[in-house]
């Protein structure tokens, strides 16, 4: 995987785009546009897998789901 992605449900960085709308002036041209990248909220925890302790990236989505489990 690669770093600072989840090693569980493989989620890593996304790209997308920052749009301001702007409030005040005149609309004569399109919004600006600037493109920005989204990152995962990734963490290191000690989790037990088969009676081992094993480190893992692991995002919060996945950690919120392991303690449903």
């Amino acid at each position: 995987m690669a770093s600072g992605a989840c090693d569980t449900c493989g989620k890593t960085t996304r790209f997308g785009r920052h749009i301001r709308h702007q409030h005040s002036g005149r609309w004569e041209r399109k919004a600006p546009k600037k493109s920005r990248t989204f990152q995962p909220n990734v963490n290191k925890h000690r989790i037990m897998i088969d009676g081992q302790y094993h480190r893992l990236n692991i995002c919060t989505r996945c950690l919120r789901t392991l303690v449903k489990i």
